[in-house]
């Protein structure tokens, strides 16, 4: 009788297209879907109830505000009135550049969520690697033995830190070797290293620091590790490393501290809070770049006594991409472009 099946995304497209939710409420809708953890599916539904909506909403309120104060002030120009004095708008600016400001800033975590991260766990032979790596995905995933260059290739797998995506990567011990095998090894292994956000330096905490975590230690410089000391429960020897992380990859000691310090060297200012309104999404980001830009524009414009017809330019510069986060002003391409990704029928 007419029915046929739902396209993909009708249902959202519908409810967006009737104002019934604003497209960060929608790009919510699919976020919620394809959410692998309980945390994830937490932002993502705070986000679908309005959470960003909410926090760009008086963003773009003293935004028109300020614009139409201009407006009139045009209007009014033959009967010489001065509308707004430079002081006047430079303090109503403000606090629209510090909540656009604001908002992008909490990107920095809100990726996170949405992206997650890859963590290389890396060493010389025989310092536990794989054991901390199974450790850390709480599973027998890569093969453990006493002897030396067990592990030849990358083995990843993915878990999660504190809800937050992790794609786990164990790397090939690194020392000097004319097997080609293992030579090849250890080339994937700072390939890996390169590409990873966050590298595990792990060395054996029973025995003493050789020279080739030293020099290990040296390469990695650039990339910040963690440095991590296995073993802790066969005792400690001296460490000439500082700011080492004690752990025992066999009794699980230290290992909560490690992933709380993983954490806070990707996220300083802490996770994003569900509630929160942080954006997760680098559509957003870039929008909200562009309108900062235009505000500071705007800002300077003042500083140099510029004409407010000139002014208003910067402004509605700077409001257009606060539209388009929210979808009141959006171009169909990047409408198609990101409700193509939903699911039949949601």
């Amino acid at each position: 009788i007419g029915a046929r099946l739902a396209e993909p995304c009708e249902f959202t497209l519908r409810a967006y297209i009737n104002g019934r939710i604003d497209l960060t409420q929608a790009e919510a809708v699919r976020d919620l879907i394809d959410a692998t953890t309980l945390y994830q599916a937490r932002v993502a539904a705070q986000q679908l109830e309005g959470s960003v909506s909410r926090r760009i909403r008086p963003i773009k309120e003293q935004m028109l505000e300020l614009i139409a104060l201009l407006e009139a002030g045009i209007d009014f120009a033959e009967d010489d009135i001065s509308v707004a004095s430079s002081d006047e708008i430079l303090r109503r600016l403000e606090p629209i550049r510090s909540g656009v400001r604001d908002l992008l800033q909490s990107f920095e975590a809100g990726k996170l969520v949405h992206q997650g991260f890859t963590l290389a766990v890396a060493g010389r032979p025989n310092v536990g690697k794989s054991s901390l790596f199974n450790r850390l995905l709480e599973q027998d995933r890569a093969i453990v033995t006493e002897i030396p260059g067990t592990t030849r290739d990358l083995v990843s797998e993915a878990t999660s830190i504190e809800g937050i995506p992790v794609k786990l990567v164990d790397t090939a011990g690194i020392r000097e070797s004319k097997d080609l095998v293992e030579t090849l090894g250890i080339e994937r292994s700072y390939q890996a290293m390169a590409d990873a956000d966050l590298t595990l330096l792990v060395v054996d905490l029973s025995r003493d620091i050789t020279n080739e975590d030293k020099l290990l230690f040296e390469k990695l410089q650039d990339r910040k590790p963690i440095l991590v000391g296995n073993k802790c429960d066969l005792g400690r020897r001296n460490c000439d490393f500082k700011d080492l992380l004690p752990v025992s990859a066999l009794t699980g000691e230290g290992v909560l501290c490690l992933q709380e310090a993983i954490l806070r060297r990707l996220a300083p200012d802490g996770l994003v809070r569900p509630e929160s309104g942080s954006i997760t999404s680098i559509r957003h980001q870039a929008l909200l770049r562009d309108s900062l830009g235009a505000l500071d524009n705007t800002r300077k414009a003042v500083e140099f006594q510029i004409p407010h017809e000139m002014l208003l330019l910067d402004l509605y510069a700077a409001l257009r991409p606060i539209d388009a986060v929210t979808g009141a002003t959006t171009a169909d391409d990047i409408l198609n472009r990101i409700f193509s990704t939903f699911c039949i029928g949601k």
